[in-house]
Parts: C-alpha cells; structure tokens; sequence
C-alpha cells in the first residue's frame, strides 16, 4: 500500500478516509499477527532467568561507565576504627622533654591527652622439631628385645605435629590452594619443607580423621524433620561425579556420587523420612522420603522470568512472579501481623494461585503451567510452617565453595579423595554453622598436641 501525502489527505473526503483507516488497522492486525507466529528469538541464560551463577553473567565494562555517586561513606556514616587491644604485648611510651621552642623541661608535667595508636606484626615463624629417641634393651631374664614407649601424640607413624596438618589441611581445603602452591607457602613463609607425597598423606589422614564425626553429623541430618537438599557436579578421574549436600539440625552432609539419581538420596536417607523436604524441582528430589515437599521458589521466579524474556505479553508469567515474590514476601512479614491478619493474607495468596493455575496458556509457558498444577502441594507448604523456608540458598551457599574448589583444583585423581573432601566438608561447614574456628577444629581433629613437650607455655 503506498503512503498518500498530506495534500492527498486533505483531498480526500470523511468516507473516503475512514475507509484508509480502517485499512490501515487490519494491515496493523495482519503484521501483529505475523509477529506473534515466528518463534520468539532465543534469549541468552542469566542468573535472572535461569539457575546460571551470577559469575557465568555478562558484565559491562566498568571503567568505561562514568561515576554516578561520591565514592566512600555517606554524610553522618559513623566513623569505623579498628579496635585497640587492651593488652598489648608491648607499650612504648614517647614522652616530651624538653619545649623545643624556649626549652622548658615538661617531664614533671601530667600529660592533658595520650594518643594511642597500635600496630600489629606477626612474629618471626619459625618450626620447632621435636626428636624422639626410643630405645632398645634386651631383657637379661628372657632375653626378649624391649623398645622404650613413645608418649601419645609422637608416635612413630608420625612426621609432622597436629598444627602443621591442620594448617595444610586448612590451605588446601578451605582455600583451594594446590600442591604445588602449598609447598611453596611451607617453604617461603613457614620455613619447612614438605614434599608433594607428604601433603598428599596429610590431607588424606585428614579425610580418614574427619569420617567418624562426618557419619554422626549425617545421623543428626537425617533426624530432622526438615531437611534441604541440592547437588553440583564434581570431578572425579576426569569423569562426571556429583556433590550432594544435605542440610538440618544445623548439620551439613556432603556426599560425592556417581549418581545424580533418587538411589544416592535412599543410600542417605536409609529407613528415615522427614516431614518436609526442601529443594529445587528436580525430579528426583521431589521423590525423597517425606511427607510433604516445598519447592525452591527463587528458583521458579527465575524460571518465569525466562519465560517473560521470551513471551514479553505473557502476563501469566509476570502474574505468577508477583504471587511467589509475595510468598516470600509475607514470610518475611510473618511476625509483624498477627494471626489472624497472617492467616488473611495466606488465604488471599491460594485463591490467587488457583486462579492462575486455572488460566489457559499456550506455547512456551505451557510447561511451566503444568508443573504448578502437578506440584500445587509444594508451592505454598512455607507459609503454614515457620522452620521451612521459601528458599534453598542455604543449600546453594554450602555448595559454593565446592564449585570454587573444583574449577581451581580440577579432577580428584584419587579414591580416598573425594570421600576425604565430602567428610571434612561436612565437620568443617558444620563446625562453622556453629560459630567454632576452623582451624582449631582442624587441630583437634589431628590428634594429640605436641607443644608441651617443647616447653609448657607453648601449650
């Protein structure tokens, strides 16, 4: 159709231009409905719309962006100082003499202010070696060879004291430092030298002293009457494994499987089953023993926003979205109302979510719709018991390191390895739910201290 100018326009008359208007409408139809039959074009994952880390995101070049803001503290930020000690090791004392201007001596005079100032230092590292001597002596009576006993903590299957195993364990485990690196961190900073094969047999003795407490923080996890769970993938003789981490009672269990199937979730839980069961909508975790389930529901926001991206005029989608962000929302909310308003409003949000369940959507968004109606029970189990949360990022934080861990170190090349890592995961992530050092963990786990025997302040 050609575009008629302004002077036509003005020629034409009343009929003559609502009969262009109405042609121009149904070819505006025409192209509308053209638009809505080609396939939507493909929309790049992000942690938005997916459960891609924010890591994987793509991210704009920060110093070509202009600042907006004044870098720094805002007006009024109450100023934040590093707290004195109030026994230092060491106190040196600058006092006034003598005015340098007339030469008055000011020692007999009291001080009107002392500014304090502290400075830390670490002091010179240095290893201790303790040698045993054991000593051999045949038995005049029977002639049997007697060996002198060694007290606990140097027996002689050991090379190196509970503070250095504890502090490679502690490098490589906690901080993802390699072999090679760890032996250099020992060489240069600690002044002790330690072979490959020996950080090797100290990490995996490590593993071996960790499994007993390991197995009884999974007892206690099973016991519990909510229990999260999610796994990651994981790397074991460059073949495909994955981490299973389950959390409860303030416990967390890891386990490094084979398997990313409902058999590792049976091995784990055994003849227990608990009341709710927290996770994200994979099949076979929404197949765990228990009695009710709550799906993750960031995940499902992210999922509709995948959706939206995709089908802009969906407004399913977006409907949906605001019901879950509400969900969490009144969680949040719980203890401001009261019972009765509470109860309101969760009833307001079912009504809601059985409307939009009952919405007929086509396309794209027609899986996501199925898999509401299928799992109706699981979406809104957060708002009648207060321990279960709306989300499982407590289980995606303890798995981060993980991912850390593996992207840094690669492949486990080793059997013991992987059950070496899953074990001190679990001691030492529970150990920090419960607010204990991690490196004096470590050290208790490694047996008996040996500084006494040095010198008794050592101790």
């Amino acid at each position: 159709m050609t575009e008629p100018t302004v002077d036509v326009l003005h020629d034409l008359s009343r009929e003559e231009l609502m009969t262009l208007i109405q042609r121009l409408f149904e070819e505006v139809r025409r192209l509308e409905a053209e638009i809505e039959r080609r396939p939507p074009p493909p929309t790049p994952p992000t942690s938005r719309n997916s459960s891609q880390p924010p890591a994987r995101d793509w991210k704009a070049d920060r110093s070509k962006r202009k600042r907006r803001k004044k870098a720094g503290a805002k007006a009024g930020h109450p100023k934040a100082e590093r707290p004195l000690v109030e026994q230092p090791d060491q106190v040196i004392e600058a006092w006034v003499e003598a005015c340098p201007q007339c030469g008055t001596g000011l020692l007999d005079q009291a001080p009107e202010r002392v500014l304090r100032r502290q400075v830390t230092e670490l002091p010179e590292i240095t290893p201790v070696v303790i040698e045993t001597r054991q000593y051999e002596v045949r038995c005049p009576g029977c002639q049997q060879l007697q060996r002198g006993r060694l007290p606990a903590g140097l027996e002689a299957s050991r090379q190196f004291g509970p503070r250095l195993e504890a502090l490679v364990a502690y490098f490589h485990h906690e901080h993802h430092v390699g072999f090679e690196r760890l032996r250099a961190v020992l060489r240069d900073v600690f002044g002790t030298v330690v072979s490959e094969g020996g950080v090797v047999a100290i990490l995996e003795r490590a593993g071996e002293a960790a499994q007993p407490e390991a197995e009884a923080i999974g007892e206690r996890v099973r016991q519990s009457a909510v229990i999260a769970s999610d796994e990651t993938s994981a790397r074991v003789h460059g073949r495909n494994y994955w981490e299973w981490v389950f959390l409860g009672n303030g416990g967390e269990y890891h386990l490094i499987r084979r398997s990313r199937g409902q058999d590792v979730i049976d091995e784990f839980m055994g003849e227990d089953r608990a009341e709710v069961w927290l996770s994200d909508c994979w099949g076979p975790q929404l197949k765990a023993p228990a009695d009710a389930h709550q799906i993750c529901l960031p995940h499902q926001v992210r999922a509709l926003q995948g959706l939206r991206d995709k089908r802009p005029r969906l407004t399913w989608a977006r409907e949906m979205q605001a019901l879950f962000r509400a969900v969490i929302h009144l969680g949040h909310r719980r203890e401001q109302l009261t019972a009765r308003g509470y109860q309101r409003q969760v009833t307001i949000l079912e009504k809601r979510l059985d409307r939009l369940l009952a919405r007929r959507v086509r396309g794209v968004g027609a899986n996501l719709l199925n898999r509401y109606r299928t799992h109706r029970t699981y979406l809104l189990v957060c708002l009648y018991r207060p321990e279960v949360p709306s989300d499982n990022n407590a289980c995606e934080r303890a798995l981060r390191p993980s991912v850390i861990h593996r992207k840094v170190m690669g492949s486990f090349r080793s059997d013991w390895g992987p059950q070496a890592y899953a074990a001190l995961a679990t001691v030492l992530n529970t150990a920090k739910r419960a607010g204990e050092n991690v490196f004096h963990k470590l050290m208790n786990l490694m047996g008996q201290p040996i500084l006494h025997f040095l010198h008794p302040s050592m101790a």
